[in-house]
């Protein structure tokens, strides 16, 4: 868009006494030429920006049913209140006596995150939900060097689990042990008593798990690692399906983290901000991290710093603040009722999708499913058609592509999830889009194997993309 000699602003009439050029700018600090800049009018950045701000697909454009990420749709005064001045504008700093409403929000967001959970500590300062996980599995870590049983450093993750689970374990110092789910895509027990022993520190366990089935077999999983000594951890990735119905805690986990950036509707994509608050048992709480928001007798609040087995800090200051607001905004917004309508609709609509959807492609594991559902595109392999394709072929009709390939153990996977934000009348529209492609799989292939069609940019090689990212402008050679 840059011609030489175009130009979108123009400089005021100087009305001070000229410098020569020395006394502005020493020479050892002036450039040898002009900077490479665009020289584009005032009407072409505006339009540069407006057409370049719709190119990315985002859940205020259309329908984003990205499985296990959770796209949901982010309530507009959820971004009003964290904009609000008094939360927006106050330094993480400041002294406690005039931060009495931002700490008496942060302690009214770790009650409502315990009632919800059951599990009565919280910590707000995670700001993700891997970084969550890590907090949890460093807390199990030192509970059982404190118990005198350093020997436990073992943790059990099914196959199914998101990869975040292993990679945290290890950074944490422990080791892994994957065991297989069973023909009905739950945890296998035969396969979790071979696993357990001496050495075991925790299980983690998603749940609903990555293939979006509740594990009905939950008390007796958790019953069976404390008999053997270890602690029990809940992945909250999938909370959106339980909120309101049913709370870990009383499922007999020790330990969870949840992601406000998923189910409590912040914000979610681009690298953050987040919020993975982590949730523990109340014989937990002294390993949490420092410091902690706490209310003393007289209504006060402060910054609890002593805390002798805290595993230390794990965030700047209290977390993502606004991330933090905004989720407290939603929770004011629902209420009690609100938070259970929000799962059961968020179930009833992934329902909805799994049985339209299901004659059309594979049902891996038989229904129902909770607040998504894992179908498989590998009926249209023999066509040449991979779920790849398929997801690429959803951008042409301007919805976005539900997660492909996870989890790992569902050959070429569709995770799809609708949210509960959704009408039936989007659902609807998203499955004669899915039937469509479908059609074009089995009779005219080529479409679908070389889509996108439509989009500024068509099949990007993604690995480099992520490793060899271009962020900025740069002039043309030559």
């Amino acid at each position: 868009m840059s011609s030489r000699g175009r130009t979108g602003y123009t400089m005021p009439k100087l009305d001070v006494p000229a410098l020569s050029d020395d006394d502005a700018v020493p020479r050892k600090f002036r450039r040898e030429k002009p900077p490479e800049l665009p020289e584009v009018s005032e009407p072409e950045v505006v339009r540069h920006f407006t057409n370049i701000s719709v190119l990315n697909h985002h859940v205020d454009r259309d329908f984003y049913p990205l499985g296990s990420c959770t796209m949901k749709y982010n309530p507009k005064v959820n971004d009003r209140a964290a904009a609000l001045p008094g939360m927006s504008d106050i330094h993480p700093l400041a002294p406690e006596e005039v931060s009495q409403g931002a700490l008496a929000l942060l302690f009214d967001l770790k009650t409502m995150l315990a009632e919800i959970t059951g599990l009565p500590a919280v910590t707000l300062q995670p700001a993700a939900g891997a970084q969550g996980e890590l907090t949890a599995m460093l807390m199990c870590r030192r509970y059982h060097i404190d118990r005198g049983q350093p020997e436990r450093d073992k943790v059990i993750i099914p196959d199914s689990a998101h990869g975040t689970n292993p990679a945290t374990v290890r950074i944490a110092g422990m080791k892994v042990i994957e065991i297989k789910s069973n023909a009905a895509g739950l945890v296998d027990l035969e396969a979790l008593k071979a696993a357990l022993g001496p050495e075991t520190a925790a299980m983690m366990l998603t749940n609903p798990n990555t293939l979006g089935i509740f594990e009905r077999d939950v008390e007796i999983i958790t019953a069976l690692v404390h008999e053997a000594g270890g602690l029990v951890y809940m992945d909250g990735a999938n909370m959106n399906a339980l909120a309101g119905q049913i709370r870990p805690g009383d499922m007999g986990f020790d330990m969870m983290h949840l992601n406000l950036h998923k189910t409590f509707s912040q914000p979610h994509g681009g690298g953050g901000p987040g919020a993975g608050p982590v949730c523990v048992r109340a014989d937990l709480a002294p390993y949490l991290p420092a410091p902690e928001v706490v209310r003393d007798a007289d209504g006060r609040f402060r910054l609890d710093y002593d805390r002798p087995k805290s595993i230390g800090r794990l965030h700047g200051h209290h977390g993502n603040y606004g991330a933090l607001v905004r989720t407290t905004a939603y929770l004011w917004l629902l209420g009690r009722e609100g938070v259970e309508r929000m799962s059961r609709m968020a179930v009833i609509n992934a329902n909805y999708l799994m049985t339209k959807l299901a004659p059309i492609f594979e049902l891996p594991y038989a229904g129902p499913c909770m607040h998504e559902c894992v179908l498989s595109g590998r009926k249209f392999k023999s066509n040449g058609v991979r779920t790849m394709d398929i997801a690429k072929r959803i951008l042409d009709f301007g919805m976005y592509a539900p997660t492909v390939y996870f989890p790992l153990i569902v050959e070429e996977a569709l995770m799809i999830e609708p949210t509960e934000s959704e009408t039936k009348d989007t659902l609807d529209r998203f499955v004669e889009i899915m039937r469509t492609i479908a059609r074009e799989a089995l009779e005219n292939p080529e479409i679908v194997k070389n889509a996108p069609h439509t989009t500024p940019v068509r099949r990007p090689d993604e690995g480099k993309a992520a490793r060899e990212a271009k962020l900025r402008w740069r002039p043309a050679a030559g």
